[in-house]
């Protein structure tokens, strides 16, 4: 009896511990700052729900979250978790490019679900923040409950093929200067400029005229978005020219929805492809909006991820 009386405590004591250790950290509405290899990054998080949360990881390389403000709606029954990328917006702005790969920013999320000790979360990706988090979950897939993949860049060896059609779509004059200007790499030049923002224009940001959160985002864009992917979002010479995924979208084993827009540079085409090598998947096209689809159409872009999110939690 003696023996039973010494050692309760103890065993009492190493199944609270372990509860605690199991137990989803409590998510606080509000902002802060996270230390990282490189520097600190700035977060976000709002919502008064206590279903699953999300995190959410943005584009570019090097695009800050704001233009994803929309989605806080969707705080109505979860934690919303946004965050600037190393390099970017409210976070430390680098010059340091050992720091500007895939490989960084996949830790780099890796250290804010520790961060916020995520046992079980979705993973929200956009345009960029679809590379970066196939990538995360093929290598930290513990936790993910689900995975939502908007405006998917997952190929860009597609992607530029599915630019050039796009381009094909532009006034001659436009292809024109575009094209002149990417051989002599005179991306400076004002009619390459004028090209760009008619491209953006069209299949990037539609709603006219773009909001603040969209201006504030190309004002604070990162360095990583020239040295990663290159001058604009159909000329892409830095390291993620020969990204692709393809062939591994088959081990993503959670329910996952692919969401594009009707006119979106990631084309729909495109997005139905990889739809159909993640098994089980679904997508959703957003009618009349471009590649920021919750900022071309919030209302019917929510109501995709929000439905999406309902199915699972039945």
């Amino acid at each position: 009896m003696k023996r039973y009386f010494v050692f309760a405590p103890i065993f009492s004591l190493l199944l609270f511990l372990q509860w605690g250790c199991n137990r989803q950290k409590e998510l606080v509405e509000g902002q802060g700052y996270i230390n990282v290899d490189g520097g600190k990054i700035w977060y976000r998080v709002v919502g008064k729900g206590d279903k699953t949360p999300m995190l959410m990881l943005h584009g570019g390389p090097g695009m800050p979250s704001y233009y994803l403000k929309p989605l806080s709606s969707l705080g109505n029954d979860r934690k919303i978790i946004f965050f600037d990328q190393l390099g970017c917006g409210k976070s430390d702005h680098i010059t340091d490019t050992t720091l500007m790969t895939v490989d960084h920013y996949v830790e780099e999320v890796a250290k804010v679900v520790q961060h916020f000790g995520l046992k079980e979360y979705y993973l929200f990706g956009q345009s960029w923040g679809t590379m970066l988090g196939t990538e995360f979950y093929l290598k930290h897939p513990e936790g993910i409950k689900a995975v939502i993949l908007s405006s998917p860049a997952i190929s860009i060896p597609r992607w530029l093929e599915d630019a050039d059609s796009l381009i094909s779509i532009l006034p001659d004059s436009v292809q024109q200067a575009i094209r002149i200007n990417e051989k002599k790499k005179n991306y400076n030049a004002p009619e390459y400029k004028k090209g760009v923002q008619l491209f953006y224009e069209n299949f990037v940001a539609r709603k006219l005229p773009w909001s603040a959160d969209i201006d504030s985002c190309f004002m604070q864009i990162g360095k990583q978005y020239d040295y990663m992917n290159g001058p604009s979002e159909f000329t892409i010479v830095g390291p993620l020219k020969s990204f692709d995924r393809t062939d591994r979208l088959h081990e993503i084993n959670v329910p996952t929805l692919f969401i594009t827009g009707e006119y979106d540079e990631a084309a729909p085409s495109t997005v139905k492809y990889y739809q159909s090598l993640v098994p089980g998947a679904k997508l959703e096209i957003i009618p009349g909006a471009g590649h920021f689809t919750m900022q071309d159409s919030p209302e019917k872009n929510n109501k995709a991820v929000s439905d999406f999110l309902n199915s699972l939690e039945k």
